[in-house]
Formats: structure tokens, sequence, C-alpha cells
């Protein structure tokens, strides 16, 4: 049985955008002119009045409900109130109507036998009228409600609006949608669109130098005291002191990640570590971060004295200390750092934390996310399979959601969003996910509650074309046991539009990537990784508390929160690129050799008369490699790329990997797998490692065989050596000129074949038999 082939490619598409089919066309920028128009009926249910009583009691609950054709829709209730006010948008896809008429119906909670209708309105729909962006909204008025024959009630009003408009209303990301009709309660609120930003991360640095009359607990041993920092749930140590006394050093640096507003205070204690591994407390000071120092330049912070508070008690009660041990440190909010959350390489903003540093705005990232097409299934609900689809999208600090369209593996969102742009090696980041805390239906999720991924696209701004629009339709990958995965496919619509291009100009060549601090004070790889793990988790848990909120699984997703692991695949294909990479070297080694053989006669003779000019003229060398440049730019132009970046498969080496290494790739850290299959992969990593162990070794074999021209470990190479420096120092000086040197080396090995043969000459010869230090290795 064949099997299908999967179409992994980018696809370019022609969605019908701001009023004209557009192709990877110039276009001016426009309000919601990347997205195709959908067209809305919106119902606003404003409050009611003189409701007429049905209750024995004399109380009402009232709600609202609307039906248009197959589609219900009710507004929350009020459990004995007087006034009755809603305030609550509905939005139906004009594509889904089926009726003419739409039936606004009150209705009492209250009254469950019999009839609970208090009185409805009946509107034609043709009689709704159109009210388009960027007119005001349309003002609600009041309506008599009727009875269920058509009769007009003596009591009972209804305050409402109705209009017909499309996504660029200003009240349809907070509308209720007829495509999530199955949602009612909270959970409605998990399907409307928003905007998030998140806050604003300082690098906390507290630079722990040293402590004053430490009073330990015992005064016959040495102290072996060490400082530990705690802010929120982050706890930091420092070293134990080398000075074992009252008065220790450290001078070491402890980093921190906080956001703005700062609610947890920093806290500092000095602790004494005994002989049987307890710890006793010798002073504590607490510290609130609105007060202290901001640095945003490059200069160090005062160092202050802090007090230790000892904490004693007598009886249960806290005893007041008189003397305070003191502890001196240079704390501060370092807001000349950016704050990475993600990866160095692909992050979507490198601006320092503080504004007045920032540099100017150089453009405008607008996004059309139209829709989605051919999604897996991701859950079950009564009884069959489902997708409940939503995007979220991250650029720099701001993150968008789009609204969740239930039940359809072919969600259509056409939302329009824009981003400030400051620099274009950025990276935008979208993200496709099933909601699973819907509770409309029985929804049985394939996962463990949380929502999961159908991939996410990614594209740096710098491979975008200005004022141009793309749209393409990414395939969505995830990688699975089996292999790589397509979850479905992606539409979108980008356009990067430059505001000055003096300043794009100017951010390539004047501007570093990195702030300032990052190249005065650099920070390792070590403490970059540490602190972006505290970044992650604060932005986890940030946005997790927002409504609706973006979930940890979803952040992390974006973010790629989790520790890199080791990785067969990944580790063939960076080994690929590298090759890649080299091969111009390998190409341009291949191509002298066959000029040097005289394959082709006409063109050995064309680069030695090229090689002759250059000696002769050295002035014409930097002319001549610009001009070659400029010649392969020119004949590279028809074969530029043209798509923005996306995944690429065959590159990834997701095609041609094995089950076992996927299965070792998406093992969890520690490892589930049992023992024989972890000893079968650490044996073959140990093949792999001992292989890139031999190529370390081959290379290092190569340098050390140049320093062992001068260091004497092979006597008779470097008295060799020295005589032909010596010969060659006074030929140069007093015989033969440079130019002469020169010509005559490179027609001797160029040759022609009939004047020698292809074998190693004399300096090869002689660089082999040098020495290394491999004759010292065990």
């Amino acid at each position: 049985m064949a099997v299908e082939k999967v179409d992994f490619s980018l696809k370019e598409t022609s969605p019908n955008i701001g009023g004209d089919r557009v192709s990877g066309g110039e276009k001016l920028t426009s309000s919601f002119d990347l997205v195709e128009k959908m067209e809305f009926l919106f119902v606003r249910i404003v409050r009611a009045r003189d409701l007429p009583l049905k209750a024995v009691n004399g109380i009402i609950d009232p709600y609202v409900e609307i039906k248009i054709g197959n589609y219900n829709a009710t507004t929350k209730y009020f459990e004995k109130k007087p006034d009755f006010e809603w305030n609550q948008v509905f939005a139906f896809g004009q594509d889904q109507l089926q009726a003419t008429t739409m039936e606004i119906t009150v209705r009492d909670k209250e009254l469950i036998i019999g009839d609970n209708m208090i009185g409805k309105i009946t509107v034609a729909l043709h009689e709704v009228p159109p009210c388009l962006p960027p007119d005001s909204p349309l003002a609600s008025q009041w309506y008599k409600l009727e009875d269920k024959n058509g009769f007009t009630l003596r009591k009972g009003e209804l305050m409402l609006a109705m209009w017909h408009s499309t996504q660029a209303d200003r009240v349809f990301p907070d509308a209720w949608h007829s495509d999530s009709a199955i949602v009612s309660g909270e959970s409605l609120l998990n399907t409307r669109s928003k905007a998030y930003l998140s806050p604003r991360l300082w690098y906390l640095r507290v630079n722990v130098i040293q402590a004053r009359d430490l009073v330990p607990g015992r005064r016959d041993r040495n102290p072996q005291v060490y400082v530990k920092a705690v802010v929120g749930d982050v706890i930091l140590r420092t070293r134990v002191s080398p000075d074992k006394n009252v008065n220790p050093k450290w001078n070491e640096d402890l980093m921190f990640v906080v956001a703005e507003p700062f609610f947890d205070p920093l806290i500092v204690t000095v602790e004494d570590r005994l002989e049987n591994n307890t710890v006793r407390c010798l002073g504590k000071c607490v510290i609130r971060l609105s007060n202290v120092e901001q640095r945003l330049l490059p200069l160090p912070a005062d160092p202050l004295w802090y007090n230790l508070e000892d904490i004693v008690f007598e009886d249960g009660m806290e005893k007041e200390v008189n003397f305070f041990s003191k502890l001196n440190m240079c704390v501060s909010l370092d807001g000349g750092y950016h704050v990475f959350d993600e990866s160095v390489h692909i992050g979507s903003d490198y601006r320092p934390t503080a504004k007045m540093l920032w540099t100017a705005m150089i453009g405008v990232l607008e996004l059309g996310i139209i829709n989605a097409s051919d999604l897996q299934p991701m859950k079950l609900r009564d009884g069959r399979e489902t997708t409940d689809a939503y995007c979220v999208a991250k650029y720099g600090p701001k993150w968008v959601k789009t609204r969740t369209v239930v039940d359809s593996f072919d969600p259509k969102w056409n939302e329009q969003y824009s981003w400030d742009v400051y620099d274009p090696y950025t990276m935008l980041t979208i993200g496709v996910f099933d909601d699973c805390h819907l509770h409309g239906g029985d929804a049985v999720a394939v996962g463990d509650g949380k929502d999961p991924s159908f991939g996410k696209v990614r594209i740096r701004l710098s491979t975008l074309a200005t004022n141009k629009i793309y749209t393409y339709s990414y395939p969505l990958l995830v990688l699975q046991p089996n292999g790589a995965k397509k979850m479905g496919e992606l539409q979108l619509a980008i356009r990067f539009t430059c505001s000055s291009y003096l300043s794009l100009f100017l951010v390539y060549t004047m501007n570093p990537l990195l702030p300032h601090m990052h190249h005065i004070y650099p920070l390792s790889i070590y403490q970059l990784d540490i602190l972006r793990k505290q970044a992650v988790r604060i932005l986890c848990w940030s946005l997790s508390r927002t409504e609706p909120p973006l979930r940890q699984e979803v952040v992390e997703y974006m973010l790629d929160g989790g520790s890199p692991m080791w990785s067969l695949r990944k580790a063939k294909a960076n080994f690929q690129r590298v090759l890649a990479t080299f091969k111009c070297f390998s190409d341009a080694r291949q191509w002298f050799d066959e000029i040097r053989k005289w394959n082709n006669s006409a063109a050995t003779v064309l680069v030695l008369a090229i090689y002759c000019i250059i000696v002769l003229k050295p002035d014409l060398i930097l002319p001549t490699v610009t001009l070659y440049n400029i010649q392969v730019m020119i004949l590279q132009w028809r074969k530029r790329p043209r798509r923005p970046t996306h995944i690429d498969v065959n590159l990834s080496v997701a095609g041609s990997v094995t089950a076992d290494e996927l299965d070792e790739e998406l093992d969890t850290f520690p490892s589930s797998r049992q023992f024989d299959v972890l000893r079968m992969r650490y044996d073959r990593l140990r093949s792999i490692a001992g292989r890139v162990v031999t190529v370390i070794s081959d290379i290092a074999t190569q340098v050390e065989r140049f320093h062992s021209l001068l260091n004497w470990r092979d006597p008779r190479i470097t008295v060799m050596f020295l005589v032909c420096c010596l010969v060659g120092s006074l030929m140069l000086y007093y015989l033969i000129s440079l130019k002469v040197f020169l010509i005559f080396g490179g027609f001797y090995v160029m040759r022609p074949p009939f004047l020698g043969k292809d074998v190693l000459n004399a300096p090869q010869n002689f660089f082999s038999r040098l020495p290394t230090k491999a004759d010292y290795m065990l």
C-alpha cells in the first residue's frame, strides 16, 4: 500500500483582502486591509425596565434570549435585583444566518413550570441598518415588548441596538460570537480575543562584598559563613567565605529577574554552616525593591552598609536586640540590560529595560491572521472528534490572542494586529493551540488538560521587503514519536512598513544589536540561561493571571521555555549546516586543484596572468575583490529568496530520523525509559563523542606542529627551519625582491604536469614530520 507523501512546503496564496485580490504586491497601510472582510450582525442588549411581574413572590430573575434560525444566545441573569442592566454584545456571522427574522425574548429564570416568557421583540433582518467603522457606535433605543401573539404589552421595555458591521468594529473583541454557541458561563471569556503586555523585567544585581562583627553561636570554632538572598521563590547563595572569622569577605554577584510592580522584597540572610550539616542564621535584612537604585549607565553602584537583625526568641516572643552586625553590599536594578525571555538568536526585542535608553522606532509590523485549514482533531465531544482552535502571536512585550473558533477544523479568524518595530533583526512568533478549557459539551481532551499546540511559525523581519504584503499558507508542524507530523496549515498576511529609511540604515550600521551594558559588563552564557529561566517563570505567572488567561503551557511553548537537551537529530542537522558553510572552501580547493593540474589550459593561463598582475600591482587586490563580490551579488539576484522564513523539514532532518532517536529527544528529564534502552543510548552517545574527540585531536595536532617549529622538540627540524629562515631573509633582502619570489612561487605551484610530478613537495614533507603533544597523551 503506497504511503501518501505529505507536503511540508510553504504555499503562496491570494486571499481577498483589502477589497482586491493580493498576491505579494505592494499596498499602502490602512485599517484591516490584511484580512478578508467578515460581515456580522451585532446586537447589543443594554437593559430592561417596567417588566411585568409573573412570579408569585413579585420578584423576577430576567434574562434575554436571542434566536436567529438555529442560533440561540442568552445573556446572564440577575438574582433578585431591582435594576436589570446586561450591556452585552452578540455577533452573528452573516454567512451562517439562514433566517429572515430575529426574535429577542425576555424570560424569567424562576418560572420553571409553563411558559417563562415575559415579552419578546421580532425584527426583520433586512431592516437592520449598517454601521461601518469609523462611524460612531449606533445609539441604543427602547423597544416595547410584545406577547407571544404579537400584541404590545402595557408594561415592559427593552433597550437594545442592532447593526450590520465587520470585524473592524470596536465591540468585536468583547462580543459573544455565534461560532461559540455551545460555550456558556465563565468559559465564554476564554473564547474572546485579547491583547496582553508582558511586565517590565529588570535584572537585580546583589554584589555581596563583606560582613562585619558577626556573632557566631560558638566562640571556639571558625565560622563557615555564606550569604543567602531570596526574591519570591528564587533562592541564591554565595560560596562559603574563605575568611574563617567574624569579618568575612565574598565580593560575589547574585543576579535575579524581577518584574514591575515590585511586590516581593529582597531578603538577605547571613548563615553559618555547622558541623552537623545544620545552619544557624546570624542575621538578616529586608530591602524593598522600590527603594533600590536603578542603574542606567555603566557605572558601579554605591556600596552601602546594611544592619543585620538577629532573630532571637525568648518564651516564644521575639526579643529586641540592640547590637547589629553589618553587611556591605551593592544592590542595584540594572536597567541598561535587555532581559531575555526568548533565546538570543530568536528574540523579538533587544531593547534595554530603561525606556530612556530606547532608540527611535523604525517601522510598523502588521499581521493578518486569516484562517487555518485541515487542523487535526484534538479531543472528543459528545462522542465525536473536534477542535477548538485559537492563535497566539508574540512580538516584543506585546502578545495577542485571537478568539476561539469552536468545533471547526477550518477556523476563520480574519483578525489584524500591529506592533512597533525598533530593530529588523527580530522574530515574530505565531502559534496555534486547541482550547481545552471550554465546558460546553462533554469534551475529553487528548492530553492532560493543557492546551496542546498544532505548531508555530517564526518569521524574521529582516527577510521581509519593506511596504510589501506577503500572503502565504504556512505548514503547522509538531515533532511526535513517529516523526514530523503536519497538523494543518495557517494562512497569514504580513507587512513590514518602514517609516524612515535613514533610521533603518543607522540601526544596521551604528546601533549594536544588544545594549551597551552587555558589552561593557557582559554576562556569561550560564548566567543568561539561568536568568532566562527566571524570566520565563515570571511571565508564565503574570500572563496566567489575566482574563482570559494565557496559560503556562502556551507561554512556555511560545518562548521555548524548556531546557535544552541532547538531540541526535539536531546534532546531525547542525553538522550538516557546518559542512554546508565550509563547502565554499572545499569547492575553492577543488577548483584550485584543477587549475594546478592544468585540466583546462586556458583557465590556468588566465589565472597565472591575473596572479602576476596582482603581485605586480598589489593596490588592485581590494578593488578586484570588491568587483568580484559585486559580480556574485548580481548573479545571485535572480536566485534571491522571495519567501519569508519557515520551518524546513529537510534542513531539520525531521524526515530521516529514526523512531529511537525521536523517542530519545522527546524523553522526559530525568529519563523515564528502562535501563536497557538507556544503556544502548549511552553507548551510542559514547561512540559519537569518540568521533568528535578524534576530530578535535586531529585539529590540535595540526596546530601543535606549528609550535614545534620553534620549541626545539625535534632539534634537527628546528635547526633546518632556523637555517631556512636565515637564508630566506638574506636572499629576500639582498638578492630577490618579494614580487619576484611570489611570481616564482606561484608559477612553481601551478607548473604544467610535464615539468614535475604531482607529489607532496618539500614544505609538506617537512610539516608532516613535526612532533606534537599527542606523544604525551595517556
